[in-house]
């Protein structure tokens, strides 16, 4: 097998220590080192001593983000590989023979790198992530205060749809300090709900003790930390978002997609679309393609693939937002896959839609141009007579097509 970079080094990366093998056409050499920072030095002095162009190593967990930081600092091409593509010869499992069997398919230009943006773009990454984990958090709160009013025989939320709205709020605050009458209660009700005072007066009749005081009180507390934490985090995010301007402004220019929506899709991917070849690789990376099973002349199961999780959920539900919105593309296609594949096929098709978009407008740095809720069916307009005409053939009915109709 022909040798591709003669300097290499595979490295198999533990949460204490890190094995290293490096192979030149001298031979080969293998060291362990601890991964505190100045044993982690100690590894790259030796790496750039012997040489090394290339490093390749596991994604395993978050312990390959301090070597990775080093190496990028060094200039040294360094290639974060999955797991399952490197897996070692069973019977054959140490930590040595792990990075040697690392070093001997990177010699030979056999592994393949995963995406690993700038550093910038990673740090920006993680303040979204961290900004969406808020989000989740403050929802999962708000749940939890509908149970403690429930279990209060409060039944605000049968009422308000939002029950952390300025009614709902107001009145959640007022049984906190003490007011038990639910026509005082009712009275807290601001423009569309005080023509619901009646239903009100009826839901807001409960029996609110010491214990139910003490954890609303706890749990709006909780709320309020949560949106002066997002608050913050939404303006930092804004700041380093600023020389991406004109790039969220065209991907909000796609049905479905919002503010939060384009700035995750940037951090997940950049804006620069030179590093995946085509629209296509871009949704593989980000699992939202079809698998490929096929076994014996037999397709089977072939379920999406694991990619990018924070991305494609993103997106799904950016998808399920486009199926709502009217006369456009999105829509159309979400319902006409929906109607005979499910509801969660067509939001994962749609889905798959709009990455394909992302890319193009990227690449292109032009707006989203509306298809219209027909394109298909024009698209494939014989084809959809010629299926409608056997199908009523089928159930008995002669049809005669007019040939001047078109």
């Amino acid at each position: 097998m022909d040798v591709v970079y003669s300097h290499v080094c595979g490295l198999d990366v533990h949460k204490k220590n890190v094995v290293a093998c490096i192979m030149t056409p001298k031979g080969k050499e293998i060291r362990t080192f601890e991964t505190m920072t100045d044993d982690l030095i100690l590894l790259m002095d030796w790496i750039k001593g012997a040489g090394c162009t290339h490093v390749a190593m596991e994604s395993t967990g978050a312990y390959w983000k301090p070597i990775y930081n080093l190496l990028e600092l060094e200039g040294i091409e360094t290639l974060v590989v999955n797991a399952q593509h490197i897996k070692n010869v069973p019977g054959r499992k140490t930590d040595v023979k792990d990075a040697e069997w690392i070093a001997g398919l990177l010699r030979h230009g056999l592994l393949k790198g995963s995406f690993i943006p700038k550093r910038e773009q990673r740090e920006l990454r993680e303040l979204i992530r961290y900004r969406r984990s808020l989000i989740e958090e403050r929802a999962r709160e708000v749940s939890r205060i509908q149970k403690v009013l429930e279990g209060a025989n409060i039944k605000l939320s049968t009422v308000v749809s939002n029950v952390l709205g300025k009614s709902g709020r107001a009145m959640i605050e007022a049984l906190i300090s003490g007011e038990t009458n639910p026509d005082n209660l009712s009275e807290l009700a601001k423009r569309k709900l005080k023509s619901k005072k009646e239903a009100l007066k009826r839901a807001l009749n409960g029996l609110v003790g010491n214990h139910q005081k003490l954890m609303l009180s706890a749990q709006l507390r909780h709320i309020d930390y949560l949106d002066e934490e997002i608050g913050r985090l939404d303006k930092e995010i804004k700041r380093r978002m600023l020389p991406f301007e004109n790039d969220l402004t065209l991907l909000d220019t796609i049905p479905g997609v919002a503010r939060r929506t384009a700035e995750t899709i940037a951090a997940e991917i950049g804006v620069n679309m030179d590093q995946f070849p085509s629209a296509a690789h871009l949704c593989s990376w980000a699992g939202l393609c079809p698998g490929q099973n096929e076994s014996a002349g037999k397709r089977l199961s072939g379920k999406t693939r694991k990619g990018n999780k924070k991305l494609r959920s993103t997106l799904v539900e950016a998808a399920r937002a486009a199926a709502r919105t009217k006369e456009t593309y999105l829509s159309s296609q979400y319902h006409r896959i929906a109607a005979r594949r499910g509801s969660n096929r067509a939001a994962i098709a749609v889905a798959h839609s709009i990455l394909s978009m992302v890319y193009y407008i990227l690449k292109r740095k032009q707006p989203y141009i509306e298809l219209g809720p027909t394109y298909y069916e024009e698209r494939k307009r014989n084809t959809i007579i010629k299926q409608s005409i056997r199908k009523l053939e089928s159930l008995g009915v002669t049809v005669s097509i007019d040939s001047t109709a078109s």
